[in-house]
């Protein structure tokens, strides 16, 4: 089983605008987020997928790996266009402002694959309880319910599942946005029209689950900080 990662950058993002080029200890936030993943020794291969000459050139004059893709609206139809001439059998997607991902949820993803020997699920990705109100309530904290077996049910930016029955202890998870996909589900997705539940959440992972493809939840201990926002980028420096 081959199994490559690739970090999917753009430059402008819409909440913070060249956030991957911001510096973070001595290094960008992109160049730190590669390092760490090719220093997990989980990868065949580890490479950037970018639209911005910036971001490749970045990359590339410290020795790393990225290719120029198109503009695409969602980083799953970026790196499918990046490794639709790649040989191998599963592709995760490390978002590149997730700097400080450790190797141990990276590895609990592979071995969803390993383990699946009828090849039932499509992709897998994490989750980590939220205990916070001002965390659960934030919308950039995108929430996920699954059914009993671990398979994603829905995301939401908004508050789910609503907590009407207040005597009963409901519990809360932040979906932290890395994936590992089956190359085939991952180009079957590219091929398919945005979908109206995605477009409304502006949630690309909702397309999967609107076609009928199986997203299998890990939780996580793992306690990082994704850089939406520049007071993310103060918290990021502060964990440093």
């Amino acid at each position: 089983m081959k199994v490559i990662a690739v970090i999917p950058a753009r430059y402008n993002s819409t909440r913070f605008p060249g956030k991957m080029m911001e510096i973070l200890g001595n290094r960008t936030i992109i160049t730190t987020t590669y390092q760490n993943v090719v220093e997990t020794g989980l990868f065949d291969e580890v490479f950037v997928a970018t639209d911005s000459e910036i971001i490749f050139d970045e990359i590339s004059k410290n020795g790393g790996k990225a290719v120029m893709t198109g503009e695409h609206e969602t980083g799953s139809d970026r790196i499918a266009e990046a490794v639709r001439n790649i040989d191998c059998d599963i592709v995760i997607n490390v978002q590149g402002d997730e700097p400080f991902l450790k190797k141990e949820p990276l590895k609990q993803l592979i071995d969803v694959f390993a383990k699946d020997e009828k090849k039932e699920i499509s992709l897998a990705s994490l989750k980590i309880q939220l205990k916070e109100s001002e965390e659960i309530q934030n919308p950039n904290n995108v929430k996920v319910i699954t059914d009993n077996n671990g398979f994603a049910l829905y995301f939401s930016r908004s508050v789910i599942p609503f907590h009407r029955e207040l005597s009963y202890n409901v519990k809360y998870y932040k979906h932290i946005g890395v994936y590992a996909f089956r190359k085939e589900a991952l180009l079957k997705f590219s091929s398919l029209e945005m979908t109206p539940m995605e477009i409304s959440e502006k949630l690309e992972q909702l397309r999967y689950l609107e076609n009928g493809m199986k997203i299998r939840m890990i939780e996580t201990d793992f306690v990082g900080i994704g850089i939406d926002t520049p007071e993310d980028l103060e918290k990021a420096k502060m964990l440093l």
